[in-house]
């Protein structure tokens, strides 16, 4: 075989693309080879609708793939981690599928609950919820699991068997803009357990960023794309909806210098700190700052890290006086900036609460928020400065 070739098994091509095996490889024009299917790229012009940055490359690499590269890195793995991983983008494909059908699949709208933040629970929220939880809790590879959702972490039950790692999730950030078709993401977590054995407990879970093994997101747009990074670079997946599969489509991404964007609701400016206040003029252009970036905000947390990651830019989300009772901001440290940080830093970048490092914090409690200021390193040092200089 040649050595620019993916091999895909017809049994796992037909689970992963959900059709029947011959029309799978008529839509990709290939043919049965001992029970084999051979993506040859050097060979006769393949589907189209595969991104177009694949095609020049000298083989197709699928995330399921790349995650067992990145294992063999480690002699020592069990496999346990690379298995979460992929069960993770699996429920990605799963939530994709019903983000793509929300106004026919009878998905949008409220559920008529309220979640532990206090907020309206949208339907697609707990269906996304739902899938994560149902997709890893009896696999064997947790311990545990903790949802923005659920004021509660949720233990392994009794019944199935237990792991050593810890998910944390937030299943569906951006749930407000679902009934507008606007992009939304997951953002998820993993921690080693502080402990061999036994029941897990709530200190297990309030470990500082710094001692995550992996985290990512998914953003749901006009592409499904699953990001992720276990201290080794950050590398990104696109769906590719004609085969049901994740594929290699942004390798070892770093955040580009100089910025282009800030991102940031101004609608807030007046409730800020001089500090921040300051530190948007600058980014304005104002009073000797730099040369002035472009504002892009979606309110979807994952939709701006992510522009800002690939195009170079940074997201703030600061604490304000709007509330007396949230001091802190709106972000959860835990299941947001915490993994969020942790990409950041391996790209190239910087993420901070204004005072210190993200991943330096100790959390105190599982919803705990924080102000965050992310992406271009230069920038974060720079808001850091400012609320020294004017908020101290």
């Amino acid at each position: 075989m040649s050595p620019h070739a993916e091999e895909f098994s017809l049994g796992q091509l037909e689970l992963q693309a959900g059709k029947n095996i011959k029309g799978c490889l008529a839509l990709l024009g290939l043919s049965d080879n001992r029970n084999r299917v051979t993506l040859n790229i050097d060979g006769e012009p393949k589907e189209e609708a595969m991104a177009d940055n694949l095609i020049n490359h000298p083989y197709i690499i699928t995330i399921e793939r790349h995650i067992l590269d990145e294992q063999r890195i480690h002699p020592e793995a069990t496999g346990a981690l690379t298995n979460l991983l992929y069960d993770i983008a699996v429920a990605g494909k799963v939530i994709a599928s019903k983000t793509t059908r929300a106004g026919l699949a009878e998905i949008l709208g409220l559920t008529g609950d309220t979640n532990v933040q206090g907020e309206q629970v949208m339907k697609l929220d707990s269906f996304a919820d739902m899938t994560i939880r149902r997709l890893t809790d009896h696999t064997g590879r947790l311990a545990g699991l903790a949802s923005e959702e659920n004021a509660e972490f949720m233990p392994i039950p009794d019944r199935y068997p237990k792991g050593k790692y810890l998910l944390l999730y937030d299943p569906l950030d951006g749930s407000s803009n679902v009934d507008f078709n606007m992009p939304i993401g997951t953002i998820f977590a993993i921690y080693k357990r502080t402990r061999e054995d036994g029941t897990v407990t709530l200190d297990e879970f309030l470990q500082p960023g710094r001692n995550l093994v992996a985290a990512g997101y998914i953003a749901y747009g006009t592409s499904t794309m699953l990001v992720y990074t276990t201290g080794n670079g950050v590398h990104g997946f696109t769906l590719d909806p004609s085969v049901g599969e994740f594929l290699l489509s942004h390798p070892d991404i770093r955040i580009p210098s100089p910025a282009k964007y800030f991102s940031v609701n101004l609608g807030y400016v007046l409730h800020w700190s001089r500090g921040v206040q300051r530190y948007t003029e600058y980014l304005q252009g104002r009073e000797g700052g730099v040369t002035a970036l472009s504002l892009r905000y979606i309110g979807t947390l994952v939709s701006d890290f992510h522009r800002n990651l690939l195009a170079g830019g940074v997201f703030y989300y600061p604490a304000d006086n709007r509330d007396p009772k949230a001091p802190s901001g709106k972000l959860r440290l835990l299941y947001e900036a915490a993994p969020l940080a942790f990409i950041a830093e391996q790209a190239g970048g910087w993420a901070s609460d204004g005072r210190q490092r993200i991943l330096d914090i100790q959390p105190e409690s599982l919803h705990q928020r924080t102000p965050l200021y992310i992406g271009d390193m230069e920038l974060v040092k720079k808001v850091e400065e400012l609320i020294r200089d004017h908020d101290m």
